[in-house]
């Protein structure tokens, strides 16, 4: 059974690899997509050069696949954060991020501007939990309101360069700024941009109620991008999750986007990993699931 949408992965998984060589393992492993942490790429993603970003974007053409963003945005370069009261600190981060925005559209195919094949978008996860928790006095609210405003003046930025900046829901564990899908929802919403959106991940989905169909059904026009893994970080088929269910109701909302596997444990190598995250996925496409309430 065909499905609208497309495998990814993650690269920190093969950062020990060459870059060229991840992308030529991740599409022999059968992998469509490539999204990419930039602090993978050198301690200072932005001060990567014209011809280092050539390099980069001609090993994931050459290899076959497509670049389908980047996450883990402020992981790196160390002194990041979004939200601080430090009016200092947070224009280098925010001018940091414009500079991804460029990284992000130097690596997409120009002559498309999307992926070639299913007309996918080029996307900017914004994650980071650490570098967007209220700090310094400020409080949850606080932190959003500066993250809303830093967010909508992104906003011109990222369609000029036609990429979705996502701002990713996050277990309270990570952060205190936008736990749940509503409230990533209600930010895209006051922001009214289509360069800023939202995503799924399930294993950040801890604070939620609703059971995970619910949710992809109710916040489906703001989901640009799914992240899968366990609820416990580790790859999809290593715990009880049911991707069926998942996967199946992003079939029946004809999500067009990427699925891209994300996982937090690298124990087991990352050939291993990927190679059985993806049989398994594959094994629990709408064909062959058995849906039941996650």
């Amino acid at each position: 059974m065909a499905v609208p949408y497309g495998f990814a992965i993650c690269n920190e998984l093969f950062q020990k690899l060459p870059f060229a060589e991840t992308c030529e393992t991740v599409r022999a492993l059968g992998y469509a997509g490539l999204e990419v942490a930039p602090f993978t790429l050198g301690p200072n993603a932005a001060a990567l050069t014209h011809q280092e970003r050539r390099d980069l974007h001609c090993a994931i053409r050459d290899a076959g696949i497509s670049f389908v963003g980047l996450h883990w945005l402020l992981a790196g370069p160390p002194g990041l954060h979004a939200t601080t009261p430090d009016d200092a600190v947070r224009r280098r981060t925010w001018d940091y991020l414009h500079a991804l925005i460029d990284l992000c559209s130097d690596l997409t195919d120009q002559s498309t501007e999307k992926d070639v094949v299913a007309d996918r978008e080029v996307v900017m996860v914004f994650g980071s939990p650490k570098q967007r928790s209220a700090i310094d006095g400020a409080s949850a609210y606080d932190a959003v309101q500066i993250l809303t405003e830093e967010l909508a003046a992104a906003a011109p930025h990222a369609e000029s360069q036609g990429v979705k900046i996502l701002l990713e829901p996050l277990s309270p564990d990570q952060t205190n700024v936008v736990t749940t899908l509503a409230e990533a929802a209600a930010i895209v919403k006051e922001i009214r941009s289509p360069s800023i959106q939202t995503m799924f991940d399930v294993h950040n989905a801890a604070r939620e109620t609703q059971t995970h169909s619910r949710l992809l059904r109710d916040f489906a026009p703001f989901i640009h991008h799914v992240h899968v893994n366990e609820r416990d970080g580790r790859e999809p088929g290593t715990g009880t999750y049911n991707f069926g269910e998942l996967l199946s109701t992003l079939a029946d909302l004809k999500y067009s986007g990427w699925v891209s596997l994300e996982v937090f444990d690298f124990s087991r190598g990352p050939i291993e990993i990927a190679r059985d995250a993806l049989h398994y996925l594959s094994a629990a496409l709408p064909s062959s699931a058995l849906p039941q309430s996650i």
